[in-house]
C-alpha cells in the first residue's frame, strides 16, 4: 500500500491505493478534531482514469461519508441473504467546487438476484428537488455476482450522467473475493456514445466505442469524508403515510470558507 498526505487548513487529505475496502462499521461515526479526506482505492492501477474533461471541461471532486457504503450493505442484508439486488440513489449538494453526498434514499422497489428496479421514481426525485440536491449517482448490490456494471446497469447509469458528468455509479459485491465494490462510470465521449446511440433493452452485448477507450471505467475522483457523518435514519419524513422509502442522511459537521 502506498500513501502521499498533504495538509490545508484543517483538512489532511489522504491518496491511498490499496485493493480491498475498509472494514464494515456498524457504529455512528463522530466527526473528528480534523477532518480526514481519502481517496477511494482503483482496483487496478492501469484501469482509465475518469478525470476526462466533462461539459465544464474538469470533473468536480465527489465526497461521500465512509460509512455510506457500510450502512447501505447493511440495510440490504436480508435480501442479499435472500439472493436479491437492492439498489438505492444518491443526492448531493455542491459547494465551493466539490459535491458533497448527504442523502441516501432506499426508494420502493422489486428485486431478483440480476437486478432491481427502483419503483415511484416521482417520489424520490421529489425528495431531492426539496432539498436542492444533484442526483449524483445510485448504489446496488451484485448478492451473489462479481463486481461489474451488467448492460441494463449501464443503461441506467447513462441517464445519470447525461444529468450530472460527475454522477457515478457504485456496486457491492460482497461474495466478490477479488473487488467487493466499485465506483464506476461511462467513458466519455466513448461510452456515452455507445449508450446514447443503443437501442436494445434487457441484458445485451455493446459493442466498443470507436475510440478504442472501454465502455466504462473506474472513478478517480470519489473521496471519502469523515467530516460527513450520518445523521440519523427518516422514516416517512419527506412523503407522509408512505413507509415504502427510507432516507440516510449525512451531514456536512464542519464547513470550510
Amino acid at each position: 500500500m502506498t500513501q502521499t498526505d498533504s495538509k490545508c487548513e484543517h483538512i489532511t487529505v489522504h491518496t491511498v491505493t490499496q485493493t480491498s475496502p475498509c472494514p464494515i462499521l456498524s457504529c455512528v461515526e463522530k466527526a473528528p478534531k480534523y477532518a480526514h479526506v481519502s481517496l477511494i482505492p482503483v482496483a487496478d492501477s492501469h484501469q482509465s482514469s475518469c478525470n476526462q474533461p466533462s461539459a465544464s471541461g474538469v470533473l468536480q471532486d465527489v465526497h461521500i461519508s465512509p460509512l455510506l457504503m457500510e450502512d447501505f450493505l447493511e440495510l440490504a442484508r436480508e435480501n442479499t441473504e435472500k439472493d436479491l439486488e437492492t439498489c438505492g440513489v444518491l443526492g448531493a449538494f455542491l459547494e465551493h467546487g466539490t459535491y458533497y453526498v448527504t442523502t441516501l434514499i432506499i426508494p420502493k422497489q422489486e428485486s431478483s438476484s440480476s437486478s432491481c428496479e427502483a419503483l415511484k421514481e416521482e417520489e424520490f426525485f421529489a425528495i431531492q428537488n426539496e432539498r436542492s440536491l444533484f442526483p449524483v449517482g445510485w448504489i446496488h448490490t451484485h448478492p451473489s455476482q462479481s463486481c461489474f456494471m451488467s448492460s441494463i446497469d449501464l443503461h441506467t447509469h447513462f441517464s445519470y450522467q447525461a444529468m450530472v458528468p460527475e454522477a457515478f455509479a457504485i456496486v457491492m459485491a460482497p461474495t466478490d473475493k477479488s473487488r467487493s465494490y466499485g465506483i464506476f462510470r461511462l467513458s466519455e465521449p466513448g461510452g456515452m456514445r455507445v449508450l446514447k446511440e443503443c437501442e436494445e433493452s434487457g441484458f445485451h452485448p455493446h459493442g466498443e466505442p470507436a475510440d478504442g477507450s472501454p465502455i466504462y471505467e473506474h472513478c478517480t475522483n470519489v473521496y471519502t469524508n469523515t467530516n460527513l457523518s450520518k445523521y440519523g435514519l427518516r422514516y416517512q419524513d419527506m412523503i407522509p403515510g408512505n413507509a415504502d422509502i427510507y432516507i440516510y442522511i449525512y451531514e456536512l459537521n464542519q464547513r470550510f470558507p
